[in-house]
């Protein structure tokens, strides 16, 4: 306002009247933040009133300095009121590396003492582009295979400590949200999509399968689906493709039929702009419903060498038919045997937690493979996927 006052007397001009007044009141913007809402001058009152209509907006970059609850390298908290915070990634590409997981899990326990709920959410071009592979390539590489299996470890128990916290756990995916970005949706008590959401487990494009619980979560998917009478085989077979050919949704309507968002539970949002205040507002009313913590599974069937051999001959045929690489064929045999549950001799059921270890011993294994290194190596390079 003081240039544009300059500017004025510049030309030899004189301001309207009730600028000079509003500057002599003390106000010297149009325009102004407070409190996350947006004001402006009103003429006939004199005065800073608020923009109506921003009650079903919540704009990230107008709270964050007055709203924080806690930073660190990966992502900020925002109190987003009610009793309901925001984890937003600050990471390059929203990428999931050691400091975000540190930052999901603090935020978890900041929502459990002193909140009702947790929204994960953020207003930058993409969600999350997934885990950070740099990290991964840098520590394959070096052979430093028992950090490799910790920083695992930290991702899948960072992903069942938002299923099994005592608060309602909110993601709010758009954008690109692939890998792990789609492994932190899945594990969320609801999703609220924006509707151009391109979500998917792109895990086999750099020569492994989905780490963070996106393999176990297909296979208790499956689980969950089997209809007495129904070939089972057939349902498994359907979660499998899904993950072996990489498949991302085009929208999040899409994703419904991808298994990735369930009916009944996950939402889409049309608006993108209203994606983070709706998403508050599921997760308060989850709060305020009563919500309890849920019992760990116990109850997850695996069809064992049934379904594995089903999987092991079609990854043979489709091989010898040039349909996939030798490569392609190690890494869908290692998914084909975390999502049969291993080598058993008939349907068992078994536990969640013995599908993440089979699931974290299956990754381990395929970042010593040379061609793993090379398709990641490649990623990082160009950012698309290498066929070897």
């Amino acid at each position: 306002m003081e240039k544009g006052l300059e500017f004025i007397q510049a030309e030899n001009r004189t301001a309207a009247s009730w600028v000079t007044e509003m500057k002599d009141s003390g106000i010297t913007s149009f325009y102004s933040v407070k409190d996350g809402n947006t004001y402006y001058y009103d003429i006939p009152k004199k005065e800073m009133v608020k923009v109506p209509g921003q009650d079903a907006f919540i704009i990230l970059d107008n709270i964050r300095k007055t709203k924080e609850v806690f930073k660190n390298s990966g992502v900020v908290i925002e109190d987003l009121g009610d009793g309901i915070i925001n984890c937003e990634f600050q990471s390059k590409m929203n990428t999931i590396g050691g400091d975000v997981l540190a930052g999901l899990n603090k935020a978890v326990d900041i929502a459990e003492k002193d909140f009702q709920g947790l929204v994960i959410g953020n207003q930058a071009a993409n969600f999350s582009v997934g885990a950070n592979i740099g990290m991964i390539f840098m520590m394959a590489v070096e052979q430093e295979y028992d950090e490799l299996n910790m920083a695992i470890k930290m991702f899948q128990d960072t992903m069942m400590r938002m299923r099994y916290s005592a608060i309602p756990t909110v993601s709010a995916p758009h954008g690109m949200t692939l890998g792990g970005g789609c492994e932190l949706s899945l594990h969320a008590d609801k999703v609220v999509a924006a509707a151009e959401t391109y979500i998917g487990l792109v895990e086999f494009g750099v020569g492994v399968i989905p780490g963070g619980g996106g393999s176990k979560e297909f296979a208790m998917r499956a689980s969950d689906s089997f209809r007495k009478g129904d070939v089972e085989l057939n349902v498994l077979q359907e979660y499998f493709l899904t993950i072996g050919m990489a498949k991302v949704s085009t929208s999040a309507y899409e994703a419904y039929d991808l298994g990735i968002l369930q009916h009944g539970k996950d939402i889409v949002v049309v608006n993108k702009d209203r994606q983070i205040a709706t998403a508050k507002e599921y997760a308060r009313l989850m709060a305020e419903s009563g919500y309890t913590q849920p019992p760990k599974r116990k109850d997850v069937k695996v069809l064992g060498k049934q379904a594995l051999g089903m999987f092991l001959v079609g990854t043979d045929s489709m091989e010898a038919s040039h349909y996939i690489s030798e490569h392609d064929k190690k890494i869908a045999n290692k998914l084909a045997y975390v999502m049969a549950g291993g080598d058993l001799s008939e349907p068992t059921m078994v536990t969640e937690q013995y599908l993440l270890d089979l699931e974290r011993e299956a990754f381990l294994s395929l970042c010593t493979e040379r061609k793993t290194l090379e398709r990641i190596q490649h990623m990082l390079k160009t950012g698309k996927p290498l066929r070897n």
